[in-house]
């Protein structure tokens, strides 16, 4: 069992030509909106590879609510520690340029709500050998709790480095897993600018000082990770993005729920980052994250 601990939202989606720089106004081609959130992207994710997931956040009672859980509903996901607030279901203003890069702003609203009283409640339902997944979107005292808790209770945590907050770097260090990006390993190693070079010998001497699995996400470059004393690395598939707002949950996701199959390592990457590939090929985070038959026809 795989349960997400993390954020729930809607995501309000324009497209443009480019996107705008600070202060200026470029016009719009296109809007949707499009259940998302870190943690129920992930979520959805790890469901759609075939994991049996359950997620623990928190949404609002508005309008926002039902729409931002329907996809997570529709793959069979257990919904149970989903507690309503009334506070908003938390939002995601997200610009995409044509190119496929993207800006960002969330706005937690319920989100914010979750608390180390909510990280005790999920841990109380896991047992030895399940998995834990988490990120930033959600309060980092209920994140803290969460990491301390499986730990003490033999279930396996996957921590997600985004969005990057002050104590990302502290808290990276109470994980069994850690995945980042390019940015976010930086500041878990405390070095800004790293080349490849610089970020392999990072990542061989924070592996070596914690023992932890540490994964690295380089965009189309594919994935390089440490993981019992060697080095792996993995590759992507060659695309033209559309979209790569939800490639990293996607990746995350997959990687989560290939641990939980008991993929061995290599494989696990692999999969997981032909899955983030292909969810750059649509618009949106969850709509984008493709299914365990896309994923293995590229295998």
């Amino acid at each position: 069992m795989i349960t997400v601990f993390g954020s729930i939202n809607m995501d309000l989606i324009a497209t443009t030509q480019r996107l705008p720089k600070p202060g200026e106004t470029v016009s719009g081609t296109g809007f949707s909106t499009a259940a998302g959130g870190k943690g129920a992207n992930q979520a959805l994710a790890a469901r759609r590879a075939g994991a049996d997931v359950r997620i623990s956040g928190a949404v609002g009672r508005d309008g926002f609510a039902e729409p931002a859980l329907a996809l997570l509903k529709q793959a069979g996901t257990d919904l149970s520690d989903v507690k309503q607030t009334d506070e908003p279901t938390g939002t995601a203003l997200i610009l995409v340029g044509a190119d496929g890069e993207n800006m960002i702003a969330v706005v937690p609203g319920a989100n914010g709500t979750m608390t180390a009283e909510d990280a005790d409640a999920a841990i109380a339902k896991l047992s030895p050998g399940d998995i834990v997944m988490l990120q930033f979107e959600i309060p980092a005292p209920a994140v803290e709790r969460m990491l301390n808790a499986a730990r003490e209770k033999g279930v396996t945590t996957v921590l997600n480095l985004a969005p990057l907050i002050e104590d990302a770097a502290r808290l990276g260090r109470l994980a069994d897993v850690v995945i980042a990006n390019e940015t976010e390993f930086e500041r878990l190693a405390g070095e800004d600018g790293m080349d490849s070079a610089a970020r392999e010998a990072a990542l061989k001497r924070l592996h070596a000082e914690t023992g932890q699995t540490i994964i690295v996400t380089l965009g189309a470059d594919g994935v390089i990770a440490a993981r019992e004393g060697a080095l792996h690395r993995s590759a992507g598939l060659k695309i033209e993005p559309v979209d790569t707002v939800g490639a990293g949950d996607t990746f995350c996701g997959y990687f989560a729920a290939g641990l939980a199959d008991g993929l061995d390592f290599p494989m696990a990457l692999r999969r997981a980052a032909i899955a983030g590939s292909l969810a750059c090929l649509k618009h949106g985070a969850q709509p984008s994250i493709p299914t365990a038959e896309d994923v293995a026809k590229r295998l």
